[in-house]
């Protein structure tokens, strides 16, 4: 494709490329999805054949790009069902009939850290939390324009006048969507069931939670339940997406996943994903040669395994994740 941009307008690929990273992020806070890729390819589009429209002195380059990949967000939000963590479809499960899978769309997708977060350490530790599975899915009962407007003020911690201008209304109607939005926010979070579904304490560097993470790998790859049991908080919570079916308590888990064998021998890879502690979880086929098998995510909380979310139907999102294709 060859694209005329205006000699002053600072548009070119290689500046659209050293954004991508933190368009990446808010695209998928907004959609809670993979689709962000597209979005952010779209927004690229976008920027290059309208780069004689880009004003240096109304605003960054920043600012213009997240004002055109919020519009790209709208569009994609228009129609679409609210995207949500299985433990808000329904009462926790018993460990019998997990009933039917629903369709993806229906819930928030799995994303690798390098994707959605800074490289800066600092940073990454600050914006951790905006990319929680829980966070992702409280944004999902906000308007799509609440959700930029908080995701701007909130997490990007742009100006009320530079919100104003990306979202394309007034200050004062940014202030008040604000409001708006932190407090239905605060209400949807409230409402989630478990531990994991408040601030977790997460660190990499935390010496005493690689080594709970070592202790559950072992425990795991083991099928020792009482181990794993052990590592669980009492009120651990367990979900499947995309099956609405999810469980909670340590003894209720470990009870169901000492009901069958379908784990033993699996192995564990690490990975990070939405800021927490990840694994591809491999299962041997028939040869017994360890395959892909699901994405798997721990939320940690006060030494514990606070959440469990293993992401069924993964298995080909292994490479995303720095994975192995097999082991």
């Amino acid at each position: 494709m060859s694209v005329s941009l205006a000699p002053t307008s600072g548009v070119t690929a290689e500046s659209l490329e050293e954004l991508r990273r933190p368009l990446t992020g808010y695209c998928y806070r907004m959609l809670g999805s993979a689709e962000c890729e597209d979005a952010v390819q779209e927004v690229f589009l976008r920027a290059l054949r309208h780069a004689d429209r880009y004003d240096p002195a109304r605003a960054s380059l920043s600012t213009w790009l997240h004002r055109i990949a919020t519009n790209v967000c709208l569009d994609m939000l228009r129609g679409a069902k609210r995207r949500a963590l299985s433990v808000e479809m329904g009462p926790a499960g018993t460990g019998g009939d997990i009933g039917a899978p629903l369709p993806p769309v229906l819930f928030v997708e799995p994303m690798p850290d390098h994707r959605v977060l800074a490289q800066d350490p600092a940073d990454v530790a600050e914006a951790r939390e905006s990319v929680h599975l829980a966070f992702l899915a409280a944004l999902q009962h906000l308007p799509p324009r609440q959700r930029a407007v908080l995701l701007l003020r909130d997490v990007l911690a742009f100006s009320a006048k530079e919100s104003a201008h990306v979202v394309q209304i007034s200050v004062p109607a940014v202030n008040s969507a604000l409001q708006r939005a932190r407090a239905t926010l605060a209400q949807a979070r409230a409402s989630m069931p478990g531990p994991g579904m408040s601030s977790e304490s997460y660190a990499p560097e935390d010496a005493s939670q690689r080594e709970l993470l070592q202790r559950y790998v072992a425990a795991f790859e083991a099928h020792d339940i009482p181990a794993l049991t052990a590592l669980l908080r009492q009120d651990a919570v367990s979900a499947m997406p995309p099956f609405a079916w999810w469980i909670t308590g340590a003894e209720q888990i470990g009870a169901v996943m000492g009901a069958t064998d379908a784990c033993a021998g699996d192995r564990l890879v690490p990975t990070a994903i939405n800021g927490s502690p990840g694994f591809g979880q491999y299962r041997p086929d028939e040869d017994g040669v360890p395959q892909p098998f699901a994405l798997l995510m721990l939320q940690v909380q006060d030494g514990q395994v606070a959440q469990m979310t293993t992401f069924l139907g993964s298995q080909g999102r292994f490479g995303e994740f720095g994975l192995p294709e097999r082991l």
